[in-house]
């Protein structure tokens, strides 16, 4: 191969023709099939009638380039007739049914899983993109047809950009760079990820993909006697050893170079590695004998050799990385990969059809892919909106990944950042919602410890453990994430349901009443007039303060009268601690057992427990329905947070014995500062310690004054 040989910048190709496709296609399609999507491309060319794209070319031309991409791929006759109808749905008075009775359910069935929602209204163009997705998704893991579809669709518009509005044009580039390129990557379309890629960077930063494709056209006429004499070295030493292979120059894609340059802050001239070699032989043992001779003609780098045969990425990728000391001191990248591995590199899912094979790679392929979309299912069900799912897409869409080891030894793939909450949540999701503790490499390691390549993780379960929402600061995968959030939903909805219970009691005992002497009719009359699902979602309401309990009260009851004053006594809400999400503890006044206070619903937060004194509790005037009357239980079940504050003698260890008394008196510290030293006779120490009540306190208190270096102490809020 020549070293002028290498694949050039992004170029559009030339506008292909509906009988020069027909052709094309009946190569390896059946006749009756072809008839199929002729008749498609006549009914579509009759339903755009009329219709012009911004470019000024008559509609009919974008649906037959996207059904030529996926010809290229040797898609079924299905794909390609969906293909040429996936926007008359959309954009015409075709209905779903119609095409169903002309051209299959199937069909159908695709096209409706590309078209969007533009006939629903949405709050929001951020919410409509994102029920676009999940639609989009959901059809595609049910048949992973829709996104092929929709890739191609998206790379036909992405090449005739040009003629959109700029402002929209921004638009559609970030959404191909954020989602569609990375999901052509995780599929493993190797050649639609990197074009996408290009055009899209071509269109957010244009001055810079021009300086750059510039630059990269200089270094590939200064480079091309490297270029040469690599590619020289390498078809003689292999030649020499009996391996045949095919030897190509590759030149990385613009946004390649270009994000390497931003992320590790490099000029151009510092980027050595433009210019890739890639080798192709006959099997996996060649593979390995091309790496050997490689490593004895130039110098490896070390840390900078990858084997992906032998654990293949997510997406079915299988190649041998090394980069090499060049012949000029400049850094080559190699990739060495058989000829089966290259086609699924340059078409990955879509090598199911188009390269028919018993290969057990291929199969791999499927299953992992089949493996994800089954993930994408499972993260829809557990999200709340359209909105989140999209945020947990984007999230699992991660490039780079980590390859650890289970206790028995299977390998498994994680994104790069995963952490061992990533890694049990991957195993199962029960594992993932009870873990407590992690071995890493037979150390005890925190769970927010970061994984990488090679560890062998052990997760340490236990029956009572719950997800803890501190996780969700942490976690790196979209399954974790969605499975944390779902779970702390379902225990905040039970909470709230709860208390909402509690309070309705307290409300209904104001008439005499008691929740259970209230019929299912005057129920399910409530929930029919309030739009409610159930009875369980008015109550949960109530615990957070969305409803007022004495409305929903007197709707119950159907009293219109307002309650007298004086009959407004009714029950005292008991306060335990235990109760979750649905009673939060004021922080302006901290209050705990022993302490008067008074309970306030805030919309959205539930009940909030204040001290009778405290001034924010006080501040504006506060619907009376809103407070209420609440007391601590006798036994209250948790540890509550308290500050102290002690001046204390500026002495040699006088925190340490602080420290050892607060400890004696069976509390735990929960955080601790001391003001900074400035040579004074004394200083201030600040602990946030945790008491059962006032009297635990107060006899915390007590043991600390007798420490001779204490000057004084007071309890400290807000």
């Amino acid at each position: 191969m020549s070293p002028s040989a290498l694949i050039p910048v992004t170029e559009t190709p030339t506008p292909p023709t509906a009988p020069a496709l027909f052709h094309e296609w009946s190569a390896y399609l059946k006749p009756e099939d072809l008839s199929q999507i002729q008749a498609a491309y006549h009914f579509s060319e009759s339903a755009h009638e009329g219709q012009f794209r911004k470019s000024g070319e008559p509609y009919i031309a974008h649906p037959l380039a996207v059904a030529s991409i996926l010809g290229e791929w040797h898609l079924d006759s299905q794909a390609l007739t969906a293909a040429l109808l996936h926007d008359v749905v959309e954009d015409t008075e075709v209905t779903k049914n119609e095409i169903a009775e002309q051209f299959g359910r199937p069909v159908a069935e695709l096209v409706d899983g590309v078209s969007k929602l533009d006939r629903i209204q949405f709050d929001s163009q951020e919410k409509a993109q994102a029920e676009n997705f999940r639609k989009m998704l959901l059809a595609m893991a049910r048949d992973v047809r829709v996104m092929l579809i929709k890739l191609a669709d998206r790379l036909h518009n992405m090449r005739t950009l040009d003629a959109v509005h700029p402002e929209k044009r921004q638009r559609i580039a970030r959404e191909t760079l954020e989602i569609y390129a990375p999901i052509a990557n995780r599929l493993g379309l190797n050649s639609i990820y990197q074009e996408m890629e290009d055009l899209s960077f071509r269109h957010l930063f244009p001055d810079r993909y021009r300086v750059l494709a510039k630059a990269v056209r200089t270094a590939r006429g200064n480079r091309r006697e490297v270029v040469g004499k690599v590619l020289e070295g390498i078809e003689r030493k292999l030649r020499e050893h009996g391996i045949e292979a095919q030897v190509q120059g590759r030149e990385k894609h613009l946004h390649s170079v270009y994000r390497k340059m931003r992320e590790k802050h490099l000029s151009f001239a510092q980027v050595h590695d433009v210019f890739g070699f890639r080798i192709i032989v006959r099997d996996n043992m060649a593979c390995y004998l091309a790496l050997g001779l490689l490593h004895s003609l130039y110098k490896p780098i070390p840390g900078k050799f990858k084997d992906y045969i032998a654990i293949p990425k997510a997406n079915g990728y299988q190649s041998l990385h090394t980069t090499l000391f060049g012949p000029f001191g400049s850094p080559i990248e190699i990739q060495i990969r058989t000829s089966d591995m290259h086609k699924i590199a340059e078409a990955g899912v879509a090598s199911h059809w188009l390269y028919k094979s018993s290969d057990t790679s291929l199969s791999e392929l499927q299953q992992k892919t089949h493996q994800w979309l089954q993930s994408l299912l499972e993260m829809q069900s557990e999200s709340g909106d359209s909105i989140e799912f999209l945020e947990h897409l984007k999230v699992d869409l991660f490039p780079d990944e980590v390859y650890v080891f289970t206790p028995k030894g299977k390998i498994m793939s994680l994104p790069r950042g995963a952490t061992s909450v990533d890694f049990a949540y991957a195993v199962h999701t029960d594992i993932g919602n009870r873990c407590v503790a992690v071995k890493i490499n037979q150390e005890l390691m925190p769970l927010r410890t970061e994984l990488r390549n090679g560890d062998r993780v052990e997760i340490i379960t236990a029956s009572h453990a719950k997800p803890n929402p501190l996780w969700l600061n942490f976690v790196a995968t979209a399954k974790a994430r969605a499975h944390i959030r779902h779970f702390l939903k379902t225990m905040h909805f039970s909470e709230s349901v709860q208390l909402g219970s509690r309070l309705l009691q307290q409300a209904l005992s104001n008439f005499k009443f008691t929740l259970t002497e209230v019929s299912d009719g005057k129920w399910d009359k409530l929930v029919r007039d309030s739009s409610a699902k159930s009875r369980e979602e008015i109550l949960s309401d109530i615990g957070l303060g969305k409803r007022l309990a004495v409305v929903v009260a007197h709707q119950l009851l159907a009293r219109s009268e307002p309650l007298p004053d004086e009959t407004r006594s009714g029950g005292v809400v008991i306060v335990r601690g235990s109760e979750g999400f649905a009673v939060q503890f004021a922080r302006c006044c901290g209050p705990i057992p022993g302490d008067p206070i008074i309970g306030i619903i805030s919309k959205g937060q539930g009940m909030v427990i204040h001290t009778h004194d405290c001034p924010v509790a006080a501040k504006g005037n506060r619907d009376p329905d809103r407070v209420l009357d609440v007391q601590w239980d006798a036994n209250p079940t948790k540890l509550f947070d308290v500050g102290i504050r002690l001046v204390v003698a500026n002495q040699r260890g006088v925190l340490a014995k602080v420290a050892a008394e607060i400890a004696a008196a069976e509390s735990n510290i929960q955080n601790v500062a001391v003001d900074p030293d400035d040579g004074g006779t004394y200083t201030v120490m600040r602990f946030t310690v945790q008491v059962m009540n006032r009297i635990h306190l107060a006899r915390i208190v007590r043991d600390l004054r007798k420490i001779p270096e204490v000057v004084r102490i007071s309890r400290t809020k807000g």
